[in-house]
């Protein structure tokens, strides 16, 4: 009896206490407990997330403050390690191949002509009139830059590429871009993405000319389809120095450590064994060429191809610049101008002067007392080589006149110089006016 009231106690509150528990009172108070659970532990992260950024702000805080210094020390680090020249650091590397003593300098620059032209034509069956190199050995010694016109196919750069491979230093040649407007087109710019110099072929071929006594050709393969005076223009103004070792080309504007042994302050010297050669053609695509850089360089017309001819067999010749500058000298000592021609030319200007108001000036007048003599050394005549200088260097200037004037004083102007110079003479100039008078 006794244990039947126990069980039925029991039931009677266990039941009681089921009822309780799963009551909607009891779901709710189930509810507020977990949401209380939740919420505690979100605010126990977000306190935990803010001590950690406090850290790490903390902590990125100091080593931005280190930053300076190690990024300093790694740059230094950087600079000590690698140059950011590496085709100059090469050629610091290998500066001994480059001074050669195996020159033949025994030659004269008249056999220097003929050779170079059997060379042309026997080993690379390019043929040139034996005038042509003329001008071309004289115009070397008049200036360090070259201007070659004329029409296509007339064999305008193989002629300087063949003087390169003569010499056996192969010419540089170098596309000239229509973009082009500044010196770093042609030398290469500092990349400070990769902390590298961007070296051109131009730069590095300048850089081995100064361990070199070679003859260098750079060629500037249609130079006039940007403007020469622009990415030119630092060029023109150091060549114009009359002390070549004052000729330094900015390529940086500062100095590292480890920079290339010849780079001082960031300037190369400009080499004065290289000699830079231009190709113009005259048509739409291109712009005309300046005063500034007709009156520093040397113009020379190729309006024709030379017929061939059956060339002896030349050997390559190794010929320093030393000893091209030792001809020139001689030749200006030993082919002076003659007092005939001499005052011819002062009457001649004294004309230009009255009817046109041009003057030869003390630049084209030192032009031409280099370029005569060399021209005469190299077996030509005197006054060939005259009228040659004359037609590129005077009449050329004839065509900024007004054309209406030129027309009426063409053949006058003509006339004067058969009186001057003989009617046999002087056929290059004369046809300069009269083409002038006929386009007029």
């Amino acid at each position: 009896m006794l244990n039947e009231i126990t069980a039925n106690l029991n039931n009677s509150v266990l039941h009681t206490f089921l009822q309780y528990v799963t009551s909607g009172y009891a779901m709710l108070i189930y509810a507020v407990i977990i949401l209380v659970l939740v919420a505690c532990a979100v605010i126990s992260l977000m306190v935990g997330g803010d001590k950690n950024r406090q850290l790490i702000i903390k902590s990125e805080g100091a080593r931005l403050e280190a930053k300076p210094e190690e990024q300093e020390e790694k740059e230094e680090e950087t600079q000590e390690e690698v140059s950011r020249f590496d085709g100059l650091t090469r050629i610091d590397g290998q500066r001994e191949k480059y001074k050669r003593n195996d020159y033949k300098d025994d030659i004269t620059l008249k056999r220097l002509c003929e050779t170079f032209r059997n060379f042309s034509a026997n080993k690379l069956k390019l043929y040139y009139d034996i005038s042509d190199i003329r001008r071309f050995i004289a115009g070397m010694a008049v200036s360090h830059i070259l201007i070659l016109q004329g029409m296509s196919g007339t064999g305008k750069t193989s002629l300087a590429y063949a003087f390169g491979e003569f010499l056996d230093n192969t010419s540089t040649v170098i596309p000239v871009q229509p973009m082009w407007k500044e010196r770093t087109d042609l030398i290469g710019y500092y990349n400070e993405f990769t902390k590298r110099f961007n070296e051109t072929d131009l730069l590095k071929k300048m850089y081995e000319a100064n361990y070199s006594k070679d003859i260098y050709v750079t060629v500037l393969d249609e130079m006039n389809i940007a403007r020469v005076e622009y990415y030119f223009a630092e060029f023109l103004s150091l060549l114009e120095l009359p002390d070549a070792e004052k000729r330094n080309l900015s390529v940086v504007s500062d100095e590292w450590e480890n920079d290339p042994e010849q780079l001082e302050g960031g300037h190369i010297k400009l080499p004065k064994n290289m000699w830079f050669v231009g190709t113009a053609n005259n048509d739409d695509s291109t712009f005309a060429i300046s005063d500034k850089v007709y009156d520093r360089a040397m113009i020379m017309d190729l309006d024709k191809k030379a017929e061939p001819f059956t060339a002896p067999k030349e050997k390559r010749l190794h010929f320093s610049y030393e000893r091209f500058e030792e001809l020139v000298g001689e030749a200006v000592k030993e082919y002076r101008v003659t007092t005939r021609n001499r005052q011819r030319l002062e009457k001649l200007d004294e004309y230009m002067i009255e009817n046109f108001h041009i003057t030869f000036g003390n630049r084209i007048m030192k032009q031409i007392n280099t370029y005569i003599p060399v021209y005469v050394s190299c077996g030509g005549d005197e006054l060939e080589a005259l009228d040659d200088i004359l037609a590129k260097k005077v009449m050329r200037k004839l065509s900024m006149q007004n054309p209406v004037y030129i027309r009426n004083s063409a053949e006058p102007f003509c006339r004067y110089m058969d009186e001057l110079f003989g009617e046999e003479n002087m056929p290059l100039c004369k046809e300069f006016v009269r083409r002038l008078e006929k386009n007029a």
